[in-house]
């Protein structure tokens, strides 16, 4: 595994510690996470969305990605931008997270 692959991994592992605190799910298995490029390490950039554009917790949100990036070591800098395109839909849940959640 390239020191790549491991710092993306580890970046996953505490990207699953960030809750959506409306839904009470990580972002990560809610599908918010769209795209987390290490190319550039040290810096990486992360691209996700919310649930929805008027979510009231999206600052605390960001800035919780942005901590769950840079406590990884060999990341020392993280961009993270949001987008609405595509939007969220429930499809882009894991299964685990639809059946806890109920939607089939």
């Amino acid at each position: 595994m390239t020191d790549t692959n491991i710092i993306k991994d580890k970046i996953i592992e505490n990207l699953k510690k960030v809750f959506d605190p409306e839904i009470s799910v990580n972002i990560y298995d809610l599908g918010l996470i769209y795209n987390i490029d290490v190319s550039g390490s040290p810096e990486v950039k992360i691209l996700h969305t919310l649930t929805s554009a008027f979510c009231p917790a999206a600052d605390q949100i960001v800035a919780d990605i942005n901590s769950a990036a840079i406590s990884v070591e060999g990341v020392d800098k993280c961009s993270v931008e949001t987008t609405f395109d595509p939007p969220f839909v429930p499809e882009m849940m894991t299964e685990e997270v639809k059946l806890a959640l109920g939607i089939f």
